[in-house]
């Protein structure tokens, strides 16, 4: 499916969830990409200052404001909008959840049906997603690369997918406590309860990241960082091994490599700089295996380059989640975008 075909009246039974801030034009498009797909809609706001709230009114989707005292997730929201979709519409059994920097591509809603229906152990379809302006800078372009994901029966979806109610409140939903990670918390209890998640050989949505400045970048692999890290620790000692491998990998890489090479720096009259060589052998692993998996080289030699120096915020998130958590402290969303 390339999205650019019509498609049959979805399923009665198919409501759609989007949550945002502040998202202006970009939920315009949103919404407008749902219209006529789904049987029901609920946009879930988180505190906007724009006129978000009135735009999804005027747009006919049902509208639940989240209150302000309290934390905000997109688990959370996600959560919410699933509870008015429900009270609004009892019978749904499926939900499509999106947000609001998305667009949903034309046709998707069906093909994720069609997905579910041949094969009942999926219980979470997503397809693939694409970066709206990826030549607008190299930080879009690799969103767009890592949204690049293998096709087939997979560990986990992003936020971006079809799942079926009932198996999403059997394991509880979205855990509302988590500010980054949480599709893949829910998808790995969902597996642990015999459920499949399926990534579809389909375009599901076009996503808007607008980011174009090295900042944004950090902050928002420093966040995957804090993720890993509340991951690994919630499911440690379980057989899924959950996070381990991105853990250890960060780390190592990101902070005990260049810890030793600094502590031994004067003992070891400046040899120990030459354990830095490790760095472009990480990268030439790295896109070895993305030229394996049919990546262009200079996508493979962009994706190579931030995922090793990607290691030095990520072990950054890592540490500071540890840290917070050891005073018994959360932490505030990792906000990217302002």
């Amino acid at each position: 499916m390339t999205g650019n075909t019509t498609s049959a009246p979805p399923s009665g039974r198919v409501g759609a969830v989007v949550i945002g801030r502040n998202e202006g034009e970009r939920l315009r498009r949103c919404l407008a990409s749902l219209g006529g797909s789904v049987a029901g809609l609920v946009y879930v706001d988180s505190g906007s200052t724009d006129d978000s709230v009135a735009l999804a009114k005027r747009m006919g989707a049902d509208v639940v404001e989240l209150d302000v005292a309290q934390p905000f997730t997109a688990a959370r929201a996600r959560n919410a909008g699933l509870a008015r979709l429900r009270a609004i519409m009892p019978e749904v059994d499926r939900v499509q959840f999106v947000d609001g920097d998305c667009e949903v591509v034309v046709g998707w809603i069906d093909e994720a049906v069609r997905a579910m229906a041949t094969d009942p152990a999926v219980v979470v379809v997503c397809g693939r997603r694409r970066e709206r302006h990826p030549e607008a800078s190299v930080y879009n372009r690799l969103c767009d690369i890592e949204w690049n994901t293998p096709i087939g029966y997979a560990d986990s979806s992003g936020g971006i997918a079809m799942m079926r109610v009932a198996a999403f409140c059997s394991v509880g939903g979205f855990n509302p406590e988590l500010i980054a990670g949480e599709e893949p918390d829910l998808c790995l209890r969902l597996r642990q309860h015999g459920h499949r998640i399926l990534r579809a050989d389909s375009d599901m949505a076009t996503h808007d990241a607008n980011m174009t400045r090295f900042s944004q970048w950090w902050r928002r692999t420093v966040r995957s960082g804090h993720a890993y890290a509340e991951g690994f620790t919630r499911h440690r000692g379980e057989p899924e091994k959950h996070y381990v491998r991105q853990v250890r990998s960060n780390l190592a890489w990101g902070a005990v490599l260049p810890a030793l090479v600094l502590a031994l720096l004067w003992p070891s009259a400046g040899w120990s700089a030459l354990l830095l060589l490790g760095y472009p052998l990480l990268a030439f692993r790295v896109y070895r295996a993305s030229r394996r998996r049919g990546l262009p080289g200079s996508d493979a030699r962009l994706f190579a380059a931030a995922c090793v120096l990607g290691k030095l915020p990520s072990a950054y998130g890592q540490l500071r989640y540890w840290a917070m958590a050891g005073f018994g402290k959360r932490s505030g969303l990792i906000e990217y975008r302002r």
